[in-house]
């Protein structure tokens, strides 16, 4: 799963910063597909443990040693290890929903979230929302309906932990959309590995009866720590490059990543109305990101047009 990041204040190389992006998203479709192989064969919360544990790991290696306090420290604690706790949720939820569904369409039902966040930051956060913008939501949401539409052949426990995962998710997004007016990137990807690793510990203590992984098994797992770790910072510096709502549209490349690499790994092909579900969501979702990023260009081009012109003598 990926983790939104706060824009960086001034952009600087667009076609890099969405390079970026897609290599992110492409990261998190390799590890959600490694998620599945692992979770068909061991406990979720074992798997979850050594994620976690290897991405601390590499944080406190890495970049605390550069950043020092400014690695932890943050002003509203008990949101961000709220969001933090939420995310461990969702990570265990999706693990068990990779073991019933394919990788592509779990991930494309955990897109919902991005029309639903759109529609909740109306009244929670007092954002507009344009009559296009409401067409292209009810769009992605008809391509959700298709692909879990009555008939197919998804396990329907899976399609309802990828429905909760879409719900968590949506309140994940709006809180980070607060947080991320206070809090850095890297501080808020700190806390929720520390709590991701507390969490999933936890959890695991139930299966500890259960046969441990060999060691490639283990390899992979910690493999997924370097993987999710890796693609956050590529993300956070794809954020540094291009603005926000260039970048968004890339983050819908993440399924179609996950479908590709589904269908080598497992054989999983999608039918022909769960291929139109997945486009539709793909279509209005990228619409959506691209009309926020040329609103956003005439926001800026208006602004420059008021600055008012300071007139020197010489």
């Amino acid at each position: 799963m990926s983790l939104p990041t706060p824009p960086a204040a001034a952009p600087g190389r667009p076609v890099l910063g969405i390079a970026l992006a897609v290599t992110s998203v492409a990261l998190f479709a390799m590890g959600d597909t490694i998620t599945k192989s692992l979770a068909m064969r061991h406990p979720v919360e074992q798997i979850g443990v050594v994620r976690f544990a290897v991405g601390l790991v590499l944080l406190l290696v890495f970049v605390a040693p550069r950043l020092g306090a400014r690695l932890w420290r943050v002003e509203r604690l008990w949101l961000v290890l709220l969001r933090g706790f939420l995310l461990a949720v969702m990570t265990l939820i999706i693990g068990y929903a990779l073991r019933l569904l394919p990788v592509g369409e779990t991930i494309a039902i955990m897109y919902l979230a991005p029309f639903a966040v759109m529609a909740l930051a109306v009244p929670l956060l007092g954002e507009s929302v344009p009559r296009i913008g409401w067409f292209l939501a009810a769009l992605g949401f008809a391509g959700v309906l298709t692909i879990v539409r009555p008939g197919t052949a998804l396990n329907p426990q899976g399609v309802t932990l990828a429905l909760i995962l879409a719900a968590g998710n949506t309140a994940f997004h709006l809180i980070t959309r607060v947080l991320s007016r206070t809090e850095t990137a890297i501080a808020l990807l700190f806390h929720v590995t520390v709590v991701g690793l507390v969490v999933f510990a936890v959890a695991a203590v139930p299966t500890l009866d259960e046969p441990l992984p060999g060691l490639v098994d283990l390899g992979l797992m910690a493999f997924l720590g370097v993987i999710f770790t890796v693609g956050h910072f590529l993300f956070g510096f794809a954020y540094r490059e291009a603005p926000a709502s260039l970048i968004a549209p890339a983050n819908y490349l993440h399924f179609v990543w996950a479908t590709l690499m589904g269908w080598v790994a497992f054989g999983h092909v999608p039918d022909g109305l769960t291929a139109v579900g997945m486009a539709m969501i793909l279509v209005s979702g990228m619409a959506i990101a691209l009309m926020a990023h040329l609103h956003s260009r005439r926001q800026r081009r208006f602004d420059a047009a008021r600055e008012p012109v300071v007139m020197t003598q010489e």
